[in-house]
């Protein structure tokens, strides 16, 4: 399994994954601090340090899935779209496996980059609030370990719900189906307002990625049917 997924890495270098993931982290960290700093009496101010990384989070995780919906139309979509998968699958491996491995590629990635991301820019956050005191709170030990099992938990919830575009995109062989439809899970999952947040209630993402797990297995089980002509 190591040796597809080096295969993978090797027929599409993630260097603008990377990049991409750098950019956002940056991105957000300076707008949630310019937001609070620069505009202490406005309604979308954050009541508390807790909020603020909600919101922080939250974009970390659109922005996540968004690219796991990237992958997802260029490991498998794109594949099958050139008829270049057809090629793939005449190697002396099982389909099955070669189709599994893509995704779960995928997911890994989505988990691994989200998970280090969100602990990366609560940090800096956490850091730049301690000095400037831009949002009221009171950050100790086990507001941490709470914020930390927060952020594995929508990690692992955000990888699978990443599998979702895949239905979108395998119906067509559509890669802008695969990512509007990104687009549309995020637009769901992501709202925030100081009154009501899905962003922070855990088990949509969570039944989400039940539904994506789902639809992986789907495509898995029917990756033998495909008509590749």
């Amino acid at each position: 399994m190591l040796k597809l997924v080096k295969l993978e890495l090797t027929k599409y270098p993630l260097k603008w994954y990377g990049v991409s993931a750098i950019i956002a982290n940056l991105s957000i960290i300076i707008l949630i601090t310019l937001v609070s700093y620069f505009e202490p009496d406005s309604e979308i101010v954050f009541k508390n340090v807790e909020e603020a990384l909600v919101v922080l989070s939250s974009f970390l995780r659109a922005t996540f899935v968004i690219l796991a919906a990237v992958l997802i139309a260029k490991l498998i979509i794109e594949e099958y779209k050139n008829k270049t998968i057809s090629v793939l699958f005449t190697y002396p491996i099982n389909r099955k496996k070669m189709f599994g491995v893509k995704l779960l590629l995928i997911a890994l990635l989505t988990f691994i980059a989200l998970f280090a991301s969100n602990l990366f820019s609560a940090g800096v956050f956490l850091l730049i609030n301690s000095y400037l005191q831009i949002v009221p709170g009171t950050v100790n030990q086990a507001f941490l370990l709470h914020q930390v099992l927060s952020i594995l938990t929508f990690s692992i919830a955000t990888a699978g719900t990443g599998l979702i575009p895949l239905y979108f995109g395998l119906r067509k062989h559509s890669m802008p189906a695969t990512i509007l439809s990104s687009l549309l899970i995020v637009a769901f999952t992501s709202a925030h307002n100081p009154s009501f947040s899905l962003a922070s209630i855990v088990y949509i993402p969570l039944a989400l990625a039940i539904v994506g797990v789902m639809i992986a297995s789907w495509a898995i089980r029917n990756v033998d049917k495909v008509d590749l002509t």
